[in-house]
């Protein structure tokens, strides 16, 4: 399946479930325009761009690799909170800047990789992931939302992933039908859609309001180590051993970076 339209098909498949539950158990409540109008930039952010990005990455570079960079999400925000926030770079986390950009430099320094044209373009498109992931995560902290981290997940995947099957369209993608689609897929689909969208993104958005961005970011200790494994066994994937030194590295960084004590954004 095309990328844009199996991430759109996925977040409104999704916020149709989360709607569906929410309707039956009586959690749905009436929002301001301006509550639904963040719903809407956040779900740009993270799934219509961020996700989108991630997704369309993944036509050129494999899985482990595109983990491995997302790991550096950390790293992008603590920068991104320097000149928007003018929030204090502190001693363990400059550790963890260089820690996380020469982790950065022997994963992308591979004769493996073989920087072509279309991994360059996959990886400039983690990077915009990586941004707008980044600056998504400080306007949800801040951001007057629909109540209720469960309903708020289903309005920005519904914004989102509507907005995505748009770009698909802009994008002349090729529609699939049921009977162009393998079993495996659709399993896979069902995957992202109860696992991916409804539990995870509604945890990281419930984490989202009740700590710092930076504590969210947790996440990318484990990530990358679970994809490169996964893409191993699953894919076939090639782990070179100098992925597995970048990958320690970037994780160290990662680990000094969010070990640092800093005040959360609402303090």
């Amino acid at each position: 399946m095309p990328p844009f339209l199996l991430a759109g098909i996925r977040f409104v498949s999704a916020a149709i479930l989360i709607f569906l539950f929410a309707l039956l158990t009586g959690k749905i409540k009436k929002n301001s325009k301006k509550q639904l109008i963040n719903s809407a930039i956040a779900g740009f952010l993270f799934l219509t761009v961020g996700n989108g990005c991630a997704v369309w990455a993944l036509q050129y570079i494999d899985s482990g690799f595109t983990a491995l960079l997302i790991s550096t999400q950390p790293l992008i925000l603590i920068f991104m909170l320097y000149f928007l926030e003018q929030r204090p770079i502190l001693p363990k986390s400059i550790v963890g800047v260089i820690l996380g950009m020469v982790g950065i430099y022997l994963l992308v320094n591979q004769e493996t990789i073989g920087l072509t044209t279309d991994k360059i373009q996959g990886i400039g498109a983690i990077f915009i992931a990586l941004l707008c992931w980044g600056y998504g995560s400080i306007f949800v902290s801040k951001a007057d939302l629909p109540k209720g981290s469960f309903v708020n997940t289903g309005y920005q995947m519904l914004f989102g992933g509507l907005m995505m099957i748009v770009i698909s369209l802009i994008l002349q993608e090729p529609f699939s039908t049921l009977q162009d689609i393998s079993s495996k897929a659709i399993y896979s689909m069902l995957y992202l859609v109860i696992f991916g969208s409804i539990i995870a993104f509604t945890s990281f958005n419930f984490l989202l309001l009740t700590v710092s961005p930076e504590k969210v970011a947790t996440s990318t200790y484990i990530n990358p180590i679970v994809a490169m494994f996964l893409g191993w066994w699953v894919l076939n994937e090639i782990i070179s051993v100098q992925s597995i030194i970048a990958a320690v590295i970037l994780l160290t960084g990662v680990y000094f970076i969010n070990s640092s004590k800093s005040k959360s954004l609402k303090d």
